[in-house]
């Protein structure tokens, strides 16, 4: 099994701490964009979901880095956080 390289390792003084890879890393920077976002838009998960029709299982795990975010859902999240008026209305 191939291991992925230690892109931050664990503090040695932290008993709790364990390296991340570059992949994990990405995956907490995707889901704090979409976090950010939302509730810079004052939106709820459900409520985000609901407007912009992203399944609210699937908005969950991104937002909790279970998954990561796809490339085409960052750009969405990004064209939603600079015209979330428009896309609204387009989705609707």
């Amino acid at each position: 099994m191939k291991s992925e390289p230690i892109a931050l390792p664990a503090d040695p003084a932290d008993a709790e701490d364990f390296n991340a890879t570059a992949e994990a890393l990405d995956r907490g920077q995707r889901a704090r964009l979409i976090r950010r976002t939302r509730t810079g838009l004052g939106l709820s998960q459900s409520e985000f979901a609901s407007r912009f029709r992203v399944p609210i299982g699937t908005l969950r795990d991104w937002e909790q880095a279970r998954t990561t975010a796809p490339d085409f859902a960052i750009a969405y999240v990004r064209v939603i956080g600079q015209h979330p008026d428009m896309v609204a209305k387009a989705v609707a």
